[in-house]
């Protein structure tokens, strides 16, 4: 019990908790966006992969890492628009679109990747994104350490969902997403465009995954190899269910993961005896657990998945 304590008392571990929902808040809030507005986007997986690489190689040629961070959310944005160009104007499947892009985009950035980088044993390595202590607030007991020496993207994603709670639900333009995700035929009487709307909100959404994946290359590491995300864009779409559609309570959920995830990597040194397999389960079974609970109370937005033909009722 002692070392349960000891390990949730460690303000590194508040801070790795941070580190690593990072990805998970931007690719949330992204695949969050996209469903608000009426289409699933099962890309997000092959759009962070993607997103890791091109930033990565933009810094490795010369680029600064904000730039990469943009390039990377210019990426994402481009496969948003293939996205939309498939479910939005031809109103094709939306998984089997998704799946597209995400096996699309997972091998494209493999073959970019071979083509700049030969098979070796050590990919090159980039200088990434280093600690910002903010002044004043750093220094504090305990709190200091663990939430204000992070990144830079680190609190850019926390600003993100900020900026998106308040978008989404005190905006106008929140407001013909949110229509065009629950009733886009009562957007169009209303005289907006849920076709226009949908785009928008696909390709924004995408560009975030895109950002997300680039946290991964530009700031957690400083190397790109093709597994790096791991299923993250999986978890970053049970995360939107689990959030009840509201960038609030997807903030909460990337942070609740995340503290399992960390959790479970101290407990492994901490704990001798027990197969590390167990260890490496315990977050993604907990977060069922917690996804099961809230998604029965989930309330889903009645256009979700399904095409917008206009002028048809």
């Amino acid at each position: 019990m002692s070392t349960l304590i000891d390990i949730i008392a460690s303000a590194g571990l508040w801070a790795a908790v941070l580190r690593i929902a990072t990805p998970l808040i931007f690719g949330t809030l992204g695949a969050l966006l996209c469903e608000r507005a009426g289409v699933l986007n099962l890309g997000i997986e092959g759009i962070m992969t993607f997103g890791a690489m091109i930033g990565w190689l933009s810094v490795y040629h010369g680029a600064d890492l904000w730039t990469g961070l943009l390039i990377a959310a210019i990426a994402g944005g481009i496969f948003g628009l293939l996205h939309s160009a498939l479910t939005v104007t031809l109103g094709l499947s939306q998984h089997v679109s998704g799946l597209g892009v995400t096996l699309f985009a997972s091998s494209f950035s493999y073959y970019i990747f071979r083509l700049v980088v030969p098979v070796a044993g050590t990919p090159p390595t980039i200088t990434p994104f280093q600690p910002i202590a903010i002044p004043g607030l750093s220094t504090l007991p305990f709190i200091g350490p663990a939430l204000f020496t992070q990144t830079a993207p680190t609190y850019l994603a926390i600003l993100v969902a900020l900026v998106m709670a308040y978008l989404i639900f005190r905006t106008p333009v929140g407001l013909a997403i949110r229509m065009a995700g629950e009733n886009p035929h009562a957007a169009e009487a209303q005289g907006l465009n849920p076709m226009k709307i949908r785009y928008g909100a696909i390709i924004a959404g995408s560009a975030l995954m895109g950002m997300g994946g680039a946290f991964l290359t530009l700031s957690a590491f400083n190397s790109f190899f093709p597994t790096m995300v791991q299923g993250r864009g999986w978890i970053c779409i049970a995360l939107v269910v689990f959030s009840s559609w509201r960038p609030g309570r997807a903030l909460f959920g990337a942070l609740l993961f995340a503290f399992f995830d960390a959790f479970q990597l101290r407990l492994q040194t901490a704990v001798q005896g027990v197969p590390y397999q167990i260890f490496l389960m315990t977050p993604y079974i907990l977060s069922i657990v917690a996804l099961a609970v809230m998604s029965r109370r989930a309330r889903v937005p009645q256009a979700l998945m399904q095409p917008y033909r206009r002028g048809e009722r």
